[in-house]
């Protein structure tokens, strides 16, 4: 199995149009941004005067005991009351438009192709669920590169258990990879089927 560098003449011939100017380097900053804050958990959280395990009871009388006045015993000023201006669960999702997400995919496959780091190949299929046979063939391709994304249409059974557990190796859809996952990486791995695929996500 060979590979070939996927150029931008090949890519138009796949329907990839390849953005050669800044036109969506704004939008690729905005994507990730987005994806990034999405997985954020944001369940900090803490007790307010309203919302603390104690007594509303006034902890004693307003005159005459010499001591200062005291309303209730969840009062922020005292040990274990509750916590002023604290923060409460909230989501960091933030809205981006479907138009937006495809530019910003559009313009990261296409500053990977430009560099020449979009590797082309017939299939990418094993025989054998064996991880050494994997690396093997992942190394075959790309000469060399740290972390290696591969992209098809589809995987097999044998192909997913032997890559599973290679930690700079990713296997991805063409229907699932994001516009992270085509900057995360020193080398693509495309199928040509797959390579279709995205041409048709692009123009769908």
């Amino acid at each position: 199995m060979s590979a070939t560098i996927l150029t931008a003449d090949a890519a138009k011939k796949a329907k990839i149009e390849v953005i050669t100017d800044g036109k969506g380097t704004q939008a690729v900053h905005d994507v990730v941004v987005a994806m990034r804050a999405a997985r954020r958990s944001g369940t900090a959280s803490v007790k307010t005067k309203a919302t603390v395990n104690l007594s509303g009871k006034k902890p004693w009388k307003q005159k005459g005991t010499g001591r200062a006045r005291a309303g209730y015993a969840s009062s922020p000023v005292w040990s274990g009351g509750g916590v002023v201006h604290g923060p409460p669960p909230r989501s960091y999702a933030k809205n981006t438009p479907k138009a937006v997400k495809k530019l910003a995919f559009r313009k990261a496959l296409s500053a990977r192709i430009l560099a020449g780091d979009v590797l082309v190949v017939d299939s990418f299929d094993l025989q054998e669920p064996k991880t050494a046979k994997f690396v093997s063939l992942v190394e075959g391709l790309h000469g060399g590169a740290r972390r290696t994304l591969i992209v098809s249409v589809k995987f097999s059974e044998t192909t997913l258990l032997a890559g599973r557990n290679v930690r700079n190796d990713l296997l991805m859809t063409a229907a699932e990879v994001n516009t992270e996952n085509l900057l995360a990486f020193d080398k693509i791995i495309i199928t040509k089927e797959a390579l279709e695929a995205l041409g048709n996500r692009l123009n769908g």
